[in-house]
């Protein structure tokens, strides 16, 4: 073993470190800085300050990625909500009045293949209580899963109530349809086993256009822009929709994250931000939701907008509010 490292094995002094030993021996042998020191210092200090922001951008994207990576582990787990700790997450799920059948469902889902996609408790409630604000009777979910939002809304509707739920998936379906039996809501819920842009045009031929007070959308992040669309002409003027995902694990946010999901939800969010026809609050809740209400009537048997029957409802709208 040697005593004393060679030179070679020691790491080299940063560059403006060298420099400064090095004006400092100049300024020993010479008795003051030079010129040259002076200045050598300064350009590598500008050099260095060139390359941070660079090491800085690569960094925060790591971190970025990571925090991401740990968003989808933490959701996974059954804890999503974007940005909490698990002391939070818990202190949430105490504060959540999640029925019994509902927390059964919650716990069965934590244990099936893509558990992550599951809404939180705080959001089921929210979802919930929004369908009552509006005592809403007429609503519809896009992608169902295993169906712990639309047992959330199914169980805030009245009786008469009806909710119309969209999947592809017959697995999740069978999961989702043995807790509506089981919570006694089944007679609510009307399946929809297809795409779910058929099952939204089917129902707009079927003459079922500004019918709908609520509809909930979670399902492929690249058909947002057509679920929306489409349920612009089912849900009445005053009616809610709610878009959940909209920060998609804070990706949505990292300029340097650009897959095909994640540019579709940014690409989404924007267009909504300048759409006129919707009044928007983005929610940080869970992973992000959207809610927007209808205030501009789609005028289906045009093909255009209803100036006239807008201005109408939209005052109708106001004074019902008033």
């Amino acid at each position: 073993m040697h005593r004393f490292a060679s030179a070679s094995s020691l790491p080299p002094p940063p560059p403006a470190v060298a420099v400064a030993v090095a004006a400092a021996a100049v300024a020993a042998r010479f008795g003051s800085a030079t010129p040259w020191g002076s200045r050598a210092l300064s350009l590598t200090t500008a050099t260095c300050a060139w390359r941070r922001p660079h090491m800085r951008s690569s960094s925060a994207s790591a971190s970025s990625s990571s925090a991401a990576a740990a968003a989808v582990e933490e959701a996974r787990q059954g804890r999503k909500q974007l940005g909490a700790t698990p002391q939070i997450f818990e202190y949430l799920l105490d504060n959540v009045r999640e029925h019994p059948v509902l927390r059964e469902l919650r716990e069965e889902t934590a244990t099936m293949r893509g558990s992550q996609m599951q809404v939180s408790p705080a959001q089921a409630q929210l979802l919930a209580m929004l369908t009552q604000i509006l005592g809403a009777q007429r609503c519809i979910e896009v992608g169902v899963y295993t169906g712990y939002s639309s047992l959330a809304v199914a169980l805030a509707l009245p009786e008469s109530g009806i909710l119309v739920a969209c999947e592809k998936d017959e697995r999740c379906l069978e999961v989702a349809k043995k807790y509506y039996r089981r919570a006694g809501v089944a007679h609510k819920v009307h399946v929809k086993h297809a795409l779910a842009a058929d099952s939204l045009n089917s129902l707009i031929d079927c003459g079922e256009a500004n019918s709908y007070d609520f509809a909930f959308i979670d399902a492929d992040k690249r058909m947002y822009e057509e679920y929306y669309e489409l349920l612009l002409k089912l849900v009445r003027v005053g009616g809610l929709i709610v878009i959940d995902n909209v920060l998609w694990y804070g990706r949505v946010a990292d300029p340097l994250v650009n897959d095909l999901k994640t540019i579709s939800i940014r690409n989404f969010n924007k267009k909504l931000m300048e759409d006129n026809r919707v009044n928007i609050s983005m929610v940080p809740i869970g992973d992000g939701m959207t809610i927007f209400a209808a205030v501009w009537l789609l005028t289906i048997a045009h093909g255009s907008y209803g100036e006239q029957v807008n201005e109408l409802q939209m005052g109708c709208f106001m004074l019902a509010r008033d």
